[in-house]
């Protein structure tokens, strides 16, 4: 096996050019799993550990540019304000080692269904966009479509993830997962709820209860329907039972699970009922919150 350490983001992108089925290794709570369990042997190892400019974030405006390397203890540390759904599921990654070593451009390099920060992304809004840059250039790739199949990506062969480029929240977000334990857990399944008041729309993101992870997206319709309709947005008044279990039945509707190890599908289903009518009143009693103490 073939070790390559660049230290600079071109010598990285011209690495992967010259080696396109080298493995990339950022924080390794994936890549050293599968290597120790012999699960993988790829011929070559590209450790971009000492590509500083992957480890750094910014914010322009509206929108966070979050560096692929950039750890889940700093996202909890200095993200929380603008990034509240994926630092919440940051919160719930392993132990605290592996939240200083794993990085949201590993969990998307490995595009896992039980990715944690999968469901908050596509919560996030259809504006999130992953940067994939090779020796040919830079394209953003939205994040409804970064998702191809079981732990499959749209990235092409000699491509790299950069960064990810996240719209800060408007509005509340919640994230939940069912796990055997809080920590070093595989999540049987997981749903994230963002509010968009700005837009009075609202986002929504599956996790480990299909081949991929996936928005509910008639979910997210009904639920923007009725909070217009029903002027919602402007009273705070909180959305009535009838409504939770509607919303919370196309959740689960939009989920293809399967029985596995971890959970049946029918067990999936009900828990993502349950999760989804959970998060949203978690998420309107914040919004409530914060149109009471506005001017």
């Amino acid at each position: 096996m073939e070790f390559l350490r660049p230290a600079t983001w071109d010598e990285a992108l011209a690495a992967k050019a010259g080696h396109p089925d080298a493995l990339p290794l950022a924080g390794g709570t994936d890549v050293m799993v599968e290597l120790n369990f012999d699960l993988r042997r790829p011929p070559a190892i590209l450790d971009l550990t000492r590509v500083g400019e992957l480890t750094g974030w910014s914010r322009d405006g509206a929108v966070v540019r979050l560096g692929a390397a950039v750890p889940y203890s700093r996202i909890i540390a200095e993200l929380s304000g603008p990034l509240p759904g994926l630092t919440l599921a940051a919160r719930t990654v392993g132990s605290p080692q592996i939240r200083n070593r794993g990085t949201v451009g590993g969990n998307l390099g490995a595009a896992s269904p039980a990715g944690d920060c999968h469901p908050p992304l596509l919560a996030a809004g259809r504006d999130v966009l992953v940067e994939a840059a090779s020796v040919r250039g830079t394209r953003l790739i939205p994040i409804d479509a970064f998702y191809t199949g079981v732990k499959r990506n749209a990235l092409a062969a000699d491509e790299l993830i950069r960064a990810v480029r996240i719209p800060a929240a408007d509005g509340p977000q919640q994230f939940s997962k069912v796990g055997t334990r809080n920590a070093m857990v595989i999540a049987v399944c997981a749903f994230a709820l963002a509010l968009h008041p700005r837009t009075g729309t609202v986002g929504t993101g599956i996790g480990s209860a299909a081949p991929t992870p996936r928005r509910a997206v008639e979910a997210e319709d009904y639920l923007g329907a009725v909070l217009a309709e029903r002027g919602l947005w402007e009273s705070g008044e909180p959305p009535d039972a009838g409504v939770l279990r509607r919303f919370g039945e196309l959740v689960t509707a939009a989920a293809d699970p399967i029985d596995d190890v971890r959970g049946s599908a029918g067990y999936r289903r009900h828990a993502l009922a349950v999760m989804a009518r959970r998060t949203l009143t978690w998420a309107w009693n914040d919004y409530r919150r914060q149109i009471r103490g506005a001017p």
